[in-house]
Protein backbone atom coordinates (compact mmCIF):
# COMPACT_ATOMS: atom_id res chain seq x y z
CA UNK A 1 0.00 0.00 0.00
CA UNK A 2 1.68 3.53 -0.85
CA UNK A 3 1.86 6.19 1.47
CA UNK A 4 0.15 8.23 -0.10
CA UNK A 5 -3.59 6.41 -1.82
CA UNK A 6 -4.36 8.15 -4.85
CA UNK A 7 -8.06 7.57 -6.66
CA UNK A 8 -6.46 5.22 -9.13
CA UNK A 9 -5.60 2.68 -6.19
CA UNK A 10 -8.61 2.99 -4.90
CA UNK A 11 -10.14 2.67 -7.54
CA UNK A 12 -8.31 -1.04 -8.27
CA UNK A 13 -8.68 -2.06 -4.87
CA UNK A 14 -12.50 -1.64 -4.91
CA UNK A 15 -13.72 -2.56 -8.69
CA UNK A 16 -14.02 -6.36 -7.82
CA UNK A 17 -16.29 -5.54 -4.43
CA UNK A 18 -20.06 -5.33 -4.24
CA UNK A 19 -21.26 -1.98 -5.33
CA UNK A 20 -23.74 -2.20 -2.37
CA UNK A 21 -21.23 -3.22 0.53
CA UNK A 22 -21.38 -0.81 3.22
CA UNK A 23 -18.06 1.49 3.46
CA UNK A 24 -16.44 2.13 6.99
CA UNK A 25 -13.59 4.06 7.71
CA UNK A 26 -11.08 2.80 10.03
CA UNK A 27 -9.68 5.14 12.32
CA UNK A 28 -6.73 5.37 14.82
CA UNK A 29 -5.07 2.36 16.02
CA UNK A 30 -5.13 3.45 19.75
CA UNK A 31 -8.94 3.56 19.76
CA UNK A 32 -9.76 1.51 16.83
CA UNK A 33 -13.55 2.78 15.80
CA UNK A 34 -14.97 2.48 12.77
CA UNK A 35 -16.46 5.81 11.08
CA UNK A 36 -18.84 6.22 8.35
CA UNK A 37 -17.73 7.67 4.98
CA UNK A 38 -19.50 10.46 4.12
CA UNK A 39 -21.41 10.81 0.46
CA UNK A 40 -19.68 13.32 -0.89
CA UNK A 41 -16.25 13.72 -2.11
CA UNK A 42 -14.52 16.95 -2.23
CA UNK A 43 -11.13 18.01 -4.63
CA UNK A 44 -9.43 21.03 -3.17
CA UNK A 45 -5.83 22.25 -3.82
CA UNK A 46 -4.86 18.53 -6.23
CA UNK A 47 -6.19 16.01 -3.54
CA UNK A 48 -9.37 14.46 -3.33
CA UNK A 49 -11.15 14.51 0.36
CA UNK A 50 -13.67 12.38 1.64
CA UNK A 51 -14.99 13.25 4.98
CA UNK A 52 -16.43 11.14 8.20
CA UNK A 53 -19.80 10.89 8.82
CA UNK A 54 -19.80 9.78 12.06
CA UNK A 55 -18.64 7.27 14.59
CA UNK A 56 -20.37 3.98 14.12
CA UNK A 57 -18.74 1.71 16.62
CA UNK A 58 -14.97 -0.23 17.82
CA UNK A 59 -14.03 -1.92 15.02
CA UNK A 60 -14.57 -5.32 14.81
CA UNK A 61 -11.20 -6.83 16.49
CA UNK A 62 -10.48 -9.00 12.76
CA UNK A 63 -10.59 -5.66 11.03
CA UNK A 64 -8.59 -4.80 13.55
CA UNK A 65 -6.37 -7.59 13.07
CA UNK A 66 -6.22 -7.60 9.58
CA UNK A 67 -4.63 -3.77 9.91
CA UNK A 68 -1.93 -4.99 12.58
CA UNK A 69 -3.94 -2.72 15.70
CA UNK A 70 -3.36 -4.25 18.78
Amino acid sequence: MPQHLTVGHLLRQLQDLDPDLPVRLAVNPDFPFAHYAGAELVVRDGKAYIADDGQEDYLPVGARDALAWA
